[in-house]
């Protein structure tokens, strides 16, 4: 059976505490440099210790996993269920509880995929950071125009689009003549609003100092731009190598094309054996609804927190199978937005597509609707 081990990892130190067959304790402090780790695996190795188990700090255990793996049972665990009680809280209690709570059998571990996983993963999540980035470099890029009286972005619907980028690379390379930055705007937005509306949104009080900063948040809008579309290539052609069935059967669900099923492998994963159910998945993705009861009476009934990254592209997915005419989501859709908010429609239909994403992977099999 082995030894236990609990870690309480930090992020410059790792306390270490073993629990013997024998019923010894032993407990030391190691560093997190890769030499200390390198010791802390011999020293568990030393101690016959079989079974791991470590709180999932930040991104601070992910090096320790990457080094215990191989030759460990390891478990990582949500600090929320591995509380330790008040007043008896330290760094080395925090070790020995959790070597405790292991060697009676008490928690679970949470799920870590495996390596290929894990490395479209650091993509997805980069991509989710740079569209973040580059929302707040097209807002910083609006509120330049708009301090020169630019007010063109009241009139076009995504300050991030091409009118708007036309006109605002015009003014970067100096030219501000409204008759001239008309012409960049598109056609449609001109009927809507009419030439001389646009024309007077374009007309603006600009310094030499305007335009070079002007130039500077378009370059920066820019580079963010050019890392989104490197990083959304890489995790295709990745996912396309390593899992290229399951990229294609995902494909098949309305609302999921290449990016987003690739997306979704990513946060999930192919093997299903980790969520023996769909309402596991549904759970872990925070989709399902808590149960908040007492006395009889329901509080609330809001969803579960959960995976983030995940919980973002199905909604995207589910709110493009809503447009998609005579699909089964798009039934379902209006059918329920009868009777609810169209927001809690739409999350619904998320929840739906996971289920339906669940057996695909689960099964092999591609999306099959039913007749209505």
């Amino acid at each position: 059976m082995g030894s236990f081990c609990g870690l309480d990892v930090h992020k410059d130190s790792v306390f270490m505490c073993i629990l013997t067959e024998s019923g010894e304790k032993i407990e030391e402090v190691f560093g997190t440099l890769t030499p200390d780790l390198e010791r802390l695996r011999d020293r568990l190795v030393e101690h016959h210790v079989g079974h791991i188990a470590m709180e999932s700090t930040s991104i601070y255990w992910v090096p320790i996993w990457r080094i215990l793996d191989t030759d460990f049972d390891v478990k990582l665990v949500n600090p929320y269920f591995v509380r330790q009680l008040p007043g008896r809280k330290t760094d080395v209690k925090d070790a020995q509880w959790i070597a405790t709570v292991l060697q009676k059998g008490l928690i679970k571990g949470s799920f870590v995929p495996e390596n290929a996983i894990q490395e479209l993963r650091q993509y997805n999540r980069r991509i989710t950071y740079l569209n973040r980035n580059l929302q707040r470099a097209d807002q910083c890029i609006d509120l330049i125009l708009q301090r020169c009286n630019i007010r063109i972005s009241n009139y076009v619907s995504d300050v991030g689009g091409k009118s708007m980028r036309k006109v605002v690379k015009a003014i970067s390379q100096g030219q501000t003549d409204p008759e001239v930055l008309v012409t960049l705007v598109h056609t449609r937005t001109k009927n809507k609003h009419g030439i001389q509306t646009i024309k007077d949104a374009l007309t603006g009080v600009l310094s030499p100092t305007d335009i070079d900063v002007l130039a500077m948040a378009l370059e920066e809008a820019g580079f963010y731009e050019q890392q989104l579309t490197a990083c959304q290539q890489k995790l295709v052609e990745l996912c396309g190598n390593y899992y290229s069935e399951e990229l294609d059967l995902l494909q098949t669900v309305p609302g999921i094309k290449e990016q987003s099923a690739a997306s979704i492998i990513s946060e999930v994963g192919t093997d299903m054996e980790y969520f023996q159910k769909a309402s596991n998945l549904v759970g872990w993705a925070g989709l399902r609804p808590r149960n908040d009861q007492s006395a009889g009476k329901i509080k609330g009934r809001k969803t579960l927190h959960g995976n983030k990254y995940l919980r973002i592209m199905l909604v995207q997915c589910a709110w493009g199978a809503c447009r998609t005419k005579n699909s089964p989501f798009y039934l379902r859709f209006n059918l329920l937005k009868k009777r609810m908010n169209h927001n809690k429609a739409l999350i619904a239909n998320a929840r739906k597509m996971l289920v339906v994403i669940w057996n695909i992977l689960a099964k092999k099999q591609a999306y099959m609707p039913i007749a209505a």
